[in-house]
């Protein structure tokens, strides 16, 4: 299993994301680039080029042809993934930390944080073609007062954003009333990272409390738990066998103190089911901030703090591999 090492990036990786068909893979760092490489042989097709600040989130719309970003320059980008070509970009009044397009890539929500006596808000806004994304007034708007959202997914059919937030609660909005509906506070750290699984009727969170737990996605009841001895930045569900993958490490300004041989820094497998890890990947200098699976589970990409990113495809062992019960 030698992986593919993908360096095109000068800093710390903050997202990494495949397209729906699993053929590109986007990342983004907090260098000012985003990128997007052919995750078949880790070619690098291009750069989007715009941004002024660290871009923090990423996402692709289900058809792969708009490309969203949200950075510390205090905008939301989007992009025309084919050409790199900017198609509009909105203003805000602190960094985007969060940005997501709904299932059918029509709206786009995203996330601005806690910063300069500015409220931490959440925007819709219309994606569907440039003149209905730059127009200035978002669809919603709705203000969060307690704790800055650090992570956002959409909900069932699009009705719904689920947020997690950086106290560690766990929030459901309705998009009709533009209220939350349900708040959930299972963590005690800061919620890195949620990402849903395949069907999309459960999610995964990464918390600094070092634990990843999974919720369903209507009624945000936990379902498992997933305890390591160190803060989880990322994980991600397998598409095709009961797995997730948990990426982390202890924070960035405490790694100069830790030997990357003593293990904190390793991609760790557990069963979905039976909370049980049964297998650890190793490779990066430093943590992981980003994990994604590839859409048809045979290969995973993790992104790191030392500016890698490593594509990994599975040995025929691993789907040999079944669990004793």
């Amino acid at each position: 299993m030698k992986p593919l090492m993908l360096q095109g990036h000068e800093r710390a990786i903050t997202q990494i994301k495949y397209n729906r068909e699993g053929d590109l893979l986007f990342s983004s760092a907090k260098d000012v680039t985003p990128n997007v490489w052919y995750s078949l042989n880790g070619e690098r097709l291009g750069t989007y080029n715009g941004h002024t600040g660290a871009v923090w989130c990423i996402d692709v719309d289900w058809k792969t042809t708009k490309f969203l970003s949200g950075a510390a320059d205090n905008t939301l980008r989007l992009w025309d993934v084919a050409t790199g070509v900017e198609i509009g970009n909105i203003g805000s009044n602190s960094a985007v930390r969060t940005c997501s397009f709904s299932y059918s890539a029509d709206l786009a929500s995203y996330s601005t944080d806690q910063a300069m006596k500015q409220d931490c808000e959440i925007f819709i806004v219309d994606a569907r073609d440039d003149e209905s994304f730059k127009s200035s007034a978002p669809i919603l708007r709705m203000t969060v007062p307690d704790s800055k959202v650090t992570s956002l997914i959409w909900g069932t059919l699009d009705h719904t954003i689920i947020t997690g937030h950086e106290d560690g609660a766990i929030t459901q909005w309705d998009l009709r009333t533009g209220k939350s509906i349900e708040s959930v506070k299972d963590h005690q750290g800061s919620i890195n990272d949620m990402q849903k699984n395949r069907q999309g009727t459960m999610f995964v969170t990464a918390s600094k409390d070092k634990t990843a737990k999974l919720f369903d996605v209507d009624d945000l009841s936990v379902h498992k738990v997933y305890v390591t001895e160190r803060p989880v930045n990322s994980a991600s569900l397998s598409p095709t066998y009961d797995h997730v993958v948990l990426g982390g490490g202890q924070d960035a300004m405490d790694v100069t103190t830790t030997a990357a041989q003593a293990g904190k820094f390793d991609a760790r497998f557990f069963h979905v089911i039976f909370e049980e890890e049964f297998a650890r990947v190793k490779g990066h200098f430093g943590p992981i901030n980003s994990l994604a699976f590839h859409p048809d589970g045979e290969s995973f990409s993790t992104g790191g703090e030392d500016g890698f990113i490593r594509v990994q495809s599975f040995d025929p062992t691993y789907k040999e591999f079944r669990f004793d019960y």
